[in-house]
C-alpha cells in the first residue's frame, strides 16, 4: 500500500502501518459460477483463522486485524459475492454464502478445527454455513452479531440500496464515505484507509463503491430466526460493542436462551457496532482471550 498520508499524519500509530504494509497472497475460488476472491496471510503450521465482513463491506476491513496474529494463526479473508472483489450474482442467498464461506475454508487449506470470525452480516451467513455444513465449521466467533431479542427496537433499514453513485475523483468520494449503520469514529485514519480501498474504478471515468448495488433487493432468505441458534451445534464466542445499535446485552441473554451450549461472550468498552475500527486493539486482546476460552 503507498504510504497515502503517514509523513502527513505522525500521529497515526506505527501498529498500524506495519499492519497494513503486510501483504497477503491474493487467492479465488470458483463458485456457483462466480469468482469468490480471498486474502491470504501465510503462517505454516499454525491452525486456520477465515475472517469474515459485514454487509457491503470487504476483507480489506481485516488488513490492520490479520496480520498481528500471525504469531498464532493462519489467516484467510474473504470477499463475499457482491462486495469487495468477488463476482457478482444475479441473486443472493444465505445457502450460497454458506457455500462460499465452506468453500473458501477449503481452498484455504484449512481443517475443519479452523476458527470462524464474522461480523455482523457475516455472522448470520456463518451461522448459516454451520447449520448447514456442521462437520465443516466447529468454531465460530460473532462480532456484534447474533439474534435481536423480541422486545429490541427493530433498527432503522441501513440505506445502502439504490443506484450507484459514482463520483469524480478518490477523493471526492472518500470526503462522503459513511459507517452504516451511522456512527461516529474516533480512529479516522481506519475509515479513511478503508474507504480508500473500497474503491473500485468505473468505465468512462470515475470512482463507486465496490458493491453490488442491487444487492439488497435481490438478497433472499437471510432473516434471522430463533431455531437458527437453538440448533447451533459449535464451539461460540461472542464480541459485541458496549455501545452497539444492533447488539444489546439483552440480545446475548436471548442468545444464551436459545444456544443448546454455553458459550463465552465479551463486551468492548467505547465501542459500537464496527467494534475493531472503534478498539482495535482492544478487540484483537479480547479474541486473543476468546480462543484461549474456547480452546481454539
Amino acid at each position: 500500500m503507498a504510504r497515502w498520508d503517514k509523513d502527513d499524519k505522525p500521529s497515526i500509530p506505527n501498529w498500524f502501518w506495519e499492519a497494513v504494509e503486510t501483504e497477503p497472497q491474493t487467492r479465488q475460488i470458483e463458485i456457483d459460477e462466480c469468482d469468490v476472491a480471498y486474502r491470504f496471510y501465510p503462517s505454516p503450521g499454525k491452525p486456520g483463522m477465515l475472517l469474515i465482513h459485514g454487509m457491503n463491506a470487504h476483507s480489506r476491513w481485516w488488513d490492520f486485524i490479520a496480520p498481528q496474529l500471525l504469531d498464532r494463526f493462519e489467516i484467510a479473508a474473504m470477499d463475499l459475492t457482491g462486495m469487495g472483489d468477488s463476482d457478482y450474482r444475479y441473486k443472493y442467498n444465505s445457502e450460497t454464502y454458506a457455500k462460499e464461506i465452506t468453500g473458501v475454508l477449503e481452498h484455504s487449506g484449512f481443517e475443519s478445527d479452523a476458527v470462524v470470525v464474522a461480523h455482523s452480516f457475516g455472522g448470520y451467513m456463518a451461522v448459516k454455513a454451520a447449520s448447514l455444513y456442521p462437520e465443516k465449521l466447529k468454531n465460530l466467533i460473532l462480532v456484534d452479531s447474533g439474534i435481536r431479542h423480541p422486545k429490541d427496537p427493530i433498527p432503522d433499514r441501513m440505506e445502502m440500496g439504490g443506484r450507484a453513485k459514482v463520483y469524480p475523483d478518490k477523493e471526492n468520494a472518500i470526503a462522503r464515505f459513511r459507517l452504516q449503520p451511522p456512527q461516529p469514529c474516533e480512529n479516522e485514519y481506519i475509515t479513511q484507509y478503508i474507504a480508500r480501498n473500497s474503491l473500485m474504478p468505473v468505465d468512462g471515468g470515475g470512482w463507486a463503491w465496490k458493491f453490488d448495488e442491487d444487492l439488497l433487493t435481490t438478497l433472499t432468505e437471510v432473516e434471522r430466526q430463533p431455531e437458527d441458534y437453538q440448533t447451533l451445534n459449535v464451539n461460540l464466542g461472542l464480541i459485541y460493542g458496549e455501545k452497539s445499535e444492533l447488539f444489546s446485552r439483552r440480545a446475548l441473554e436471548y442468545m444464551r436462551e436459545l444456544v443448546p451450549n454455553s458459550f463465552p461472550a465479551y463486551e468492548v468498552q467505547d465501542a459500537q457496532h464496527h467494534v475493531f475500527l472503534d478498539q482495535p486493539l482492544d478487540f484483537i486482546d479480547i479474541l486473543r482471550k476468546l480462543c484461549d476460552d474456547m480452546g481454539v
